[in-house]
C-alpha cells in the first residue's frame, strides 16, 4: 500500500463507521497542544494549495513536525491546533502476489475491499494547522509551519494573521 494510491480525491466520501465494521481510528494523537490563550500577537495558518486526501498519519506527521520546532518555547507561548479532520474511511482490496495465489484469491469477485485507514479530504484554500504565537517568536513558528508543510502530501503556504489585543479593541469602542 502506498499513500500515493490514495491521494487523489475519487467519488463519494465513504464515511460511515455503521456499515464499515473494523475501520480505525485516525492516528492524530492530539488535536491541540499548548496553551489556548487569548493573548497571543500572531496566529499564523498552513493553507492547502490542491485538492487532495491526507491520510491521518500524514496529519500526526505534520503534527508532530511542528510541535517539536516550537517545543523550544514552553507550553504556555504557544497553541497548535489541527483543524481538519480524518473522515474518509479508506479501503484496500488485497492482493497476494506470490507463487500459488491463484488459488488463494478471488481477483475482482468481491472488491469491496477492507478499511484500512483514515484520511482528511481537502480542497484549495482549507486550513490544516493554526499556530498561535507571541510576536517574539514568529521566527520559530513559521520554521514550524514549513515543517509541518512538508509532511504533506500537496503544496501548502503560510498566512499570517495579526490577532488584536483585547483591551486595545475595548479602549477604541469607548
Amino acid at each position: 500500500m502506498h499513500g500515493k494510491n490514495y491521494r487523489v480525491i475519487k467519488g463519494m466520501a465513504y464515511t460511515s463507521k455503521k456499515y464499515a465494521p473494523g475501520a480505525p481510528n485516525p492516528k492524530v494523537a492530539r488535536f491541540t497542544t499548548g496553551k489556548n490563550r487569548p493573548d497571543y500577537d500572531v496566529k499564523l495558518s498552513l493553507v492547502s494549495d490542491g485538492r487532495v486526501q491526507i491520510r491521518s498519519n500524514a496529519l500526526e506527521a505534520a503534527r508532530v513536525a511542528a510541535s517539536k520546532k516550537v517545543a523550544i518555547l514552553t507550553e504556555e507561548q504557544f497553541c497548535l491546533r489541527v483543524v481538519t479532520y480524518p473522515f474518509s474511511i479508506l479501503r484496500e482490496n488485497k492482493m497476494i502476489a506470490t507463487a500459488g495465489a491463484d488459488r488463494l484469491q478471488e481477483g475482482m469477485r468481491k472488491a469491496f475491499g477492507k478499511p484500512i485507514g483514515m484520511a482528511a479530504r481537502v480542497g484549495i484554500g482549507s486550513v490544516i494547522l493554526e499556530l498561535s504565537v507571541m510576536k517574539e517568536n514568529l521566527d520559530k513558528a513559521k520554521l514550524a509551519m514549513w515543517a509541518a508543510g512538508t509532511k504533506l502530501p500537496m503544496k501548502t503556504h503560510t498566512e499570517i494573521v495579526e490577532r488584536q489585543k483585547a483591551a486595545a479593541s475595548a479602549a477604541q469602542v469607548s
